[in-house]
């Protein structure tokens, strides 16, 4: 079952077009149901679009929303290898929803039934991750005061999710690249071999490829986890997807808080279309939260300001590299939060990304840590 038919309807066309009229859709009322045709319409008597709840994606692809044709492929590719066993690789920016995808794998395999594990990779210690992979026993290390499993041994028979997998060391590379081709592996401490039935599915923002160059990353273990790789489009080349990602989070945060917001300005939604959001559905969902937090009426109240001074200040020449907008992009946030990373009004906040994925970007863009 594809996830179109899942998909939330699109906002209608918010420029220079005649408003919808319900009865448009009268002539469909034999092949649609009653909360169908009243999905989403313009007030003929408003200039503002109206922000109906959407249809309730399916469970398998839950949080997954768009209907762009980018979106589309990934997904058809999505159904084709999950019902495998195959190790699948998930590439894309910070804030494209690997981890969404990843839940739709295992949700579409013979493994639902079976745990989904996930493990940042990027937010434990190196010292502490082959731990945490693959369990130790009691005395193995100072402080390991009793036995512990490791996340291989209770994701067996299920989906383990290796998040930001290039960060994991070079040490602790060859014992997950031993897992992958024998399915064993000792505990810390331990000379007892364990057998693992586990689906492996990671993901990266990293390009690996040039890690393996650079001797950051294994090319043996690369080529284990690159078995099926899945690309996730940005953002900003599915533009299309953005009124229906509004509704989305509109819903979601109105709900929370209690508020009934109905619509919003086609000028608002033109702008948040256009802006090219660099943290991707993670600075997007971000923004619509705090545009629900100001809102103290039926429209969406949206700080725009916050858009223009963005776009203002990430380069948009023909000159300037995609690294040198996310450079300048992130050195902003950090000088807006005074130099501060995390915490609620942390440079890593403004941005919408983790503070450990933040602490990544700043040393691969050489950022410096203290003001100059």
């Amino acid at each position: 079952m594809s996830i179109a038919e899942f998909a939330p309807r699109p906002l209608a066309p918010f420029m220079n077009t005649p408003p919808v009229q319900i009865s448009d859709l009268a002539s469909r009322e034999s092949e649609t149901t009653e909360k169908e045709r009243s999905e989403l319409t313009v007030d003929a008597g408003q200039a503002n679009l109206r922000l109906e709840p959407e249809i309730r994606s399916d469970w398998k692809f839950q949080g997954i929303v768009g209907k762009s044709s980018r979106l589309q492929r990934m997904i058809r590719l999505l159904e084709i290898v999950a019902p495998t066993d195959s190790s699948v690789l998930i590439q894309g920016e910070t804030g494209t929803g690997k981890e969404l995808v990843a839940r739709a794998i295992h949700n579409l395999s013979a493994r639902r039934d079976r745990p989904f594990i996930k493990v940042n990779c990027a937010a434990i210690p190196s010292g502490l991750l082959e731990s945490e992979l693959f369990g130790h026993e009691k005395g193995a290390f100072t402080g390991a005061l009793m036995r512990k499993a490791g996340r291989f041994e209770v994701a067996d028979k299920g989906t383990l999710f290796l998040d930001e997998v290039g960060d994991i060391p070079l040490e602790v590379q060859s014992k997950l690249l031993r897992v992958l081709q024998e399915r064993e592996f000792e505990r810390l401490g331990s000379t007892h071999t364990q057998l693992v039935d586990v689906r492996i599915v990671a993901a990266t923002h990293r390009d690996l490829r040039q890690m393996i160059e650079d001797g950051e990353f294994r090319s043996d273990l690369f080529y284990r986890l690159h078995v099926f790789p899945l690309a996730l489009p940005p953002l900003r080349e599915r533009r299309e997807d953005i009124p229906l990602l509004v509704r989305h989070y509109v819903e979601k945060y109105a709900k929370r808080m209690n508020r009934k917001i109905e619509t919003i300005s086609p000028q608002a939604m033109e702008d948040i279309t256009n802006y090219v959001w660099p943290g991707n559905v993670r600075e997007l969902q971000n923004f619509i939260e705090r545009a629900v937090i100001m809102s103290q009426d039926s429209a969406l109240c949206p700080p725009l300001g916050e858009l223009k001074e963005a776009s203002v200040r990430i380069p948009n020449s023909k000159g300037s590299t995609l690294k040198e907008m996310e450079r300048e992009h992130v050195m902003q946030a950090i000088k807006e939060s005074n130099w501060v990373i995390g915490g609620p009004s942390g440079a890593a906040a403004r941005l919408g990304m983790k503070r450990t994925t933040l602490a990544h970007r700043i040393r691969k863009l050489n950022i410096p840590l203290r003001p100059l």
